[in-house]
C-alpha cells in the first residue's frame, strides 16, 4: 500500500440487514475493555467514553443502538493492538436509502441541461428526449454466439441514438451532438491499445476524446460522427453521480457482485468484489480522540462526528504489469467473472487512490483478507491479494 496507514482511534461498522455492529477501539485510546463505556447519546447517536475523551457519533436517521447490547469480543493476532466490541442495533424500515440516480432521473418528454462536473460549466442546454432507452449490458456482444444460431448480425455495428434519443449504458449516456456543442466541447484524437504494454496482442486504435472547453476535463468520446458518449462521473444533470451508487444499481439489476473496472480502450485497472451495501461506517483516527485531564471527567468531542452509509468491497489493483496481475485478469475474463464497468482513465486512477486511502483508515485486523479465496475462481494466485475498502454512495 502506498498510502500511509492511520493510527486507529475508534472504528464503527453497523450492518442494517443483520441489525448488528462492530466497534473497534485502539489500545492507545483504551488499554482494556473496562476503559470503554458505550451508551446511547440520544436519538440516532452513539456515545463512546474512553480515558482519552468522550466521542459522540451521529447515526443515520432511523438507526439506534440497543441499550446494554455491547459485548467485548476477544480477537486473534491481527487485532492485537485493538479492542473489539459487538453490539445490536434497531432500524426503522421506512428509511429511504438515497436519492434517485442519473439513470432514474432521465425521462422522455422532459427538458434537461448537462453541466461539467469539474467546473459546473453548462455543456448542453435545454435537451428534450423523445425516447430514453437502456442499452444492452456492457458485455452483450461477447455472448451473442451462445444464443445466435447464425453469424453475428450485430458484428461491427454500433447502437447509436437518433436526434432526440438518449441511450443509457452502464456508466455512460449516448446523445446526439448539436450545434451548441461546438462552443462548449473540444475534441482530440488519441491512440490507445497495445502500445501501453499491458497486452501487446491488442491492436492500437484511435479514440476521439471529448473534453470541456472551459477546464479541459475529459468528458467522454465521439463514438461516431454526430454522437457523444458522456460518462456519468463527468457530467451533472441532477446532484453528482458517484461510482458507488452505480455499482449498487448494477449489482441489484444484474444480480452480480463482481466488477472489472476498465478504461475505454479495454485496459483493466481494478477488479472489485462487492461484499455488502448495508454498512454504516465511522472511522476516527487516534489523533482526533483528545486526551482527557488527569482529574475530572473527559470533555466530549464537539461537534459530533457522523457515521455514513458505505459500500464494503474487496479490490485488486491491476494497473501494474506483474505476472500475477495478468493471471488474475485473464482468469476473470476466461471464467466470465466481473461485469465490465468502463470509465475514463483519470476516474479509474482517482478511484484507486480513494480506495487505498479508505483501506488505510480501517483497523489493522480488517486491512487484508488473509487465507481467503473466491469460490467462483479456483486460481491459487488470488489467495492473499484481496484488499478491503469502503466507498460512500450519495447520502440518504
Amino acid at each position: 500500500m502506498s498510502v500511509k496507514t492511520h493510527g486507529l482511534g475508534v472504528f464503527l461498522e453497523l450492518r442494517k440487514r443483520l441489525q448488528s455492529g462492530l466497534l473497534v477501539v485502539g489500545t492507545n485510546v483504551a488499554a482494556g475493555p473496562a476503559d470503554v463505556a458505550i451508551s446511547s447519546g440520544g436519538h440516532s447517536s452513539l456515545l463512546v467514553r474512553t480515558p482519552r475523551g468522550d466521542l459522540s457519533l451521529s447515526l443515520p436517521a432511523g438507526v439506534a443502538v440497543k441499550t446494554g447490547s455491547c459485548i467485548h469480543t476477544p480477537v486473534g493476532e491481527p487485532g492485537g493492538g485493538e479492542l473489539h466490541f459487538r453490539l445490536r442495533i434497531t432500524i426503522e424500515r421506512n428509511e429511504r436509502e438515497g436519492p434517485a440516480s442519473m439513470m432514474e432521473t432521465l425521462k422522455a418528454k422532459e427538458t434537461y441541461s448537462f453541466h461539467c462536473q469539474g467546473c459546473t460549466t453548462r455543456l448542453l442546454e435545454d435537451r428534450a428526449f423523445s425516447r430514453v432507452l437502456p442499452l444492452p449490458n456492457g458485455n452483450w456482444n461477447a455472448i451473442v454466439d451462445d444464443w445466435c444460431c447464425h453469424p453475428d448480425p450485430f458484428a461491427n455495428k454500433k447502437l447509436l441514438p437518433r436526434a432526440e434519443d438518449c441511450l443509457l449504458g452502464d456508466t455512460f449516456i449516448l446523445l446526439a451532438r448539436d450545434a451548441g456543442c461546438d462552443h462548449t466541447l473540444t475534441q482530440e484524437v488519441s491512440s490507445v491499445g497495445g502500445a501501453d504494454g499491458q497486452d501487446p496482442k491488442k491492436p492500437c486504435r484511435r479514440l476521439a476524446l471529448v473534453s470541456c472547453a472551459s477546464c479541459s476535463s475529459v468528458l467522454g468520446e465521439a463514438v461516431a460522427p454526430g454522437t457523444l458518449k458522456l460518462y456519468i462521473t463527468q457530467v451533472v444533470v441532477q446532484p453528482a453521480k458517484t461510482v458507488a451508487a452505480r455499482l449498487l444499481d448494477l449489482s441489484s439489476s444484474l444480480s452480480s457482485f463482481h466488477f472489472s473496472l476498465q478504461t475505454p480502450d479495454g485496459k483493466v485497472v481494478l477488479l472489485l468484489w462487492l461484499l455488502n451495501a448495508d454498512s454504516i461506517i465511522a472511522s476516527v483516527p487516534e489523533t482526533c480522540v483528545r486526551e482527557g485531564g488527569s482529574s475530572g471527567p473527559p470533555a466530549p468531542l464537539s461537534p459530533s462526528l457522523r457515521a455514513a452509509r458505505a459500500l464494503k468491497l474487496l479490490y485488486i489493483s491491476c494497473s501494474g504489469a506483474s505476472t500475477q496481475q495478468r493471471e488474475i485478469v485473464t482468469s476473470w475474463e476466461v471464467n466470465s467473472v466481473g461485469h465490465p464497468v468502463v470509465l475514463p482513465l483519470q476516474v479509474c486512477e482517482e478511484l484507486l487512490e480513494v480506495m487505498d486511502e479508505s483501506n488505510s483508515t480501517l483497523p489493522a485486523s480488517m486491512r487484508c483478507m488473509r487465507s481467503y479465496e473466491p469460490q467462483s475462481v479456483s486460481q491459487p494466485a488470488l489467495r492473499n491479494v484481496w484488499v478491503p475498502a469502503l466507498l460512500s454512495p450519495p447520502p440518504a
